[in-house]
């Protein structure tokens, strides 16, 4: 399956570097993926490393593919 495939999916955020508003999520079949601040989704910019969280796989601006649309979940 592509990422492209992939669709929405869940996992947990592994690193999230407030200076920078970057970070990254693992997901549940244990790719990692960029995402910047912008891509969370109830618009705060801030998460904690170690959340479970919702996302979708999309194609970045530098051509990869990144984490968007992340939204926390309760597990």
């Amino acid at each position: 399956m592509s990422m492209a495939e992939l669709g929405e999916t869940s996992g947990r955020v592994v690193a999230f570097e407030s200076e920078r508003g970057t970070g990254a999520v693992r997901g549940d079949d244990g790719r990692e993926l960029f995402f910047h601040c912008t891509a969370i989704a109830d618009g705060t910019r801030r998460i904690e490393v170690g959340a479970h969280v919702a996302f979708r796989v999309v194609a970045g601006h530098l051509g990869r593919w990144e984490a968007g649309d992340i939204r926390t979940e309760t597990r």
